[in-house]
């Protein structure tokens, strides 16, 4: 028995309008065969073995062939039971979606259709165009800009595309000057609104307005892709543009933290408008011996106090109780301390809450939150990063306490392709952030031999709090932002309040 294909619609480009169905067969494909209009963002949905073919266009390169990818789409599904077909937009709105699965039927793979959003609908919609509207607007017309070179005719009816309503055309660039005579031709005012919108929902979109009569001069240079709309409901785009007054919209940012945590600051850097780049410089790893922990949580009835600097010291520590048999009732007794509300957050999440949080999301923060208390012979257990500062330790111990330190992971420098690191270069971002000391100095390692203030040149730097900050000063770079609050939104509303100040 053949496998299955499923036709899955991208989306027209934001990441965050890929559907959830579309999400869960990227989860279980074997094979993923994507096009160039499809965010290669969504990827990471897939499985970690299965097999990515890109089958798209770049960069005015050749296109490949329609027949060669229909049989593409027939041969994996007789390899494998799960093919995912990635196309841009939706696959039945200008997508060859119907050619594809006419191809499969033809040869008897079963086939199912995802749609996803098409660019039709988002772009003007990321445009602030609304493409109906009571007063101005009760249809929409989706058109082809450049018809099949090989019909003998076409099959457009200009005469009605004349007459009224809003018309939205797809792959219309290059023909933009034809589509617009044809248009006065039959019908239309030389001065109906139009807007040219090149990757619409994304934070590289552009947005050119104008009319039938000087668009075409208007929008000279613009490239593919994009979606034209025409009509009198353009006009509210002076009103409705929401995307691009984004605080961030368009900003290009790099992120240098570990990809598995992440997600926090890249969905708020989003959210605001920004372009997000990862670059992870650490990555989270367990540490070579679990043995120092483990006896460490077996002996827990010996300590009075359990400090913990970090969410990753949190989870290992955690993790490693119920590896030995233990769970958080047996935390009982101890009066836990985090460093931050991310570190607090940590613990929340299986019902324990920490006894002290710092006003201070540093180790300066949490020796001062110990202030006043009598800790000769108390028991310290801090469960930490293999390399990591002694200050905490160190004053502790000079109290009179007794502090044990235990190795609850390390953090390394990944490696990163080569390839990714020139473009980085080539081409350097508005703003890079570092969320940790380890961020700063990892970044450095990747660029050995290079100079760092070569490679930002010109960028923002952006720091979570003063230790980062004191390291990246120590690599040659000058601090751009310093966080008020050393957290993720205290760092993206500094961040956000720097860029609007300029």
């Amino acid at each position: 028995m053949p496998g299955k294909v499923y036709l899955v619609g991208a989306g027209p480009g934001d990441p965050g309008l890929f559907t959830l169905k579309g999400r869960a067969i990227l989860e279980r494909a074997n094979c993923v065969i994507y096009d160039f209009l499809a965010a290669e963002e969504l990827l990471r949905f897939c499985r970690s073995d299965a097999e990515k073919i890109f089958m798209g266009k770049r960069g005015g390169g050749p296109r490949r062939p329609q027949e060669e990818i229909d049989q593409l789409l027939i041969s994996k599904a007789r390899e494998v039971e799960t093919v995912a077909r990635l196309k841009g937009g939706d696959p039945f709105v200008f997508g060859r979606g119907g050619e594809e699965a006419l191809a499969l039927t033809r040869a008897g793979i079963p086939f199912e259709v995802v749609p996803g959003v098409t660019s039709g609908l988002a772009a003007p919609a990321y445009a602030g165009i609304p493409v109906t509207h009571r007063e101005l607007a009760s249809s929409v017309c989706f058109m082809a800009g450049h018809e099949d070179p090989t019909k003998e005719e076409s099959t457009i009816d200009w005469s009605a595309a004349g007459r009224g309503g809003t018309l939205v055309f797809f792959m219309g660039t290059r023909n933009l000057a034809a589509i617009a005579s044809k248009l006065m031709a039959h019908g239309r005012a030389p001065e109906t609104p139009i807007a040219v919108i090149r990757w619409g929902t994304s934070p590289q979109q552009q947005v050119v307005t104008g009319t039938l009569q000087d668009i075409a001069r208007r929008s000279a240079g613009l490239q593919p892709p994009t979606v034209i709309v025409v009509g009198e409901v353009v006009k509210l785009r002076e009103q409705l543009n929401w995307f691009e007054r984004l605080p961030l919209f368009g900003k290009r940012i790099v992120i240098t933290r570990a990809r598995d945590q992440a997600g926090a600051l890249r969905e708020r850097l989003v959210e605001l408008g920004a372009e997000v780049i990862e670059v992870p410089t650490i990555e989270i790893r367990a540490p070579s011996s679990w043995e120092p922990l483990d006896g460490a949580i077996r002996r827990l009835e010996e300590f009075q106090y359990l400090l913990v600097t970090s969410a990753n010291g949190v989870r290992n520590f955690l993790a490693r109780l119920r590896a030995c048999g233990r769970d958080v009732r047996d935390l009982k007794g101890l009066a836990i301390g985090a460093i931050g509300p991310a570190t607090a957050a940590e613990f929340a999440k299986t019902g324990v809450k920490a006894d002290f949080v710092p006003g201070e999301y540093r180790a300066e923060g949490l020796l001062e939150a110990l202030t006043g208390r009598d800790l000769r012979g108390k028991s310290f257990l801090i469960p930490r990063a293999k390399v990591a500062r002694d200050l905490v330790p160190r004053v502790l111990t000079q109290r009179g306490a007794r502090v044990e330190v235990v190795e609850a992971y390390e953090t390394v420098t990944p490696e990163y392709p080569a390839e990714e690191l020139e473009r980085l270069m080539t081409s350097p971002p508005d703003v890079i952030t570092f969320t940790s000391s380890s961020t700063a100095s990892n970044f450095a390692k990747l660029f050995s031999g290079r100079l760092v203030k070569e490679v930002l040149r010109g960028t923002v730097v952006a720091s979570i709090g003063p230790i980062t900050s004191e390291t990246i000063r120590e690599l040659g770079l000058a601090v751009s932002v310093e966080a008020k609050e050393s957290t993720i939104p205290g760092l993206v509303e500094a961040l956000t309040q720097h860029l609007q100040s300029k």
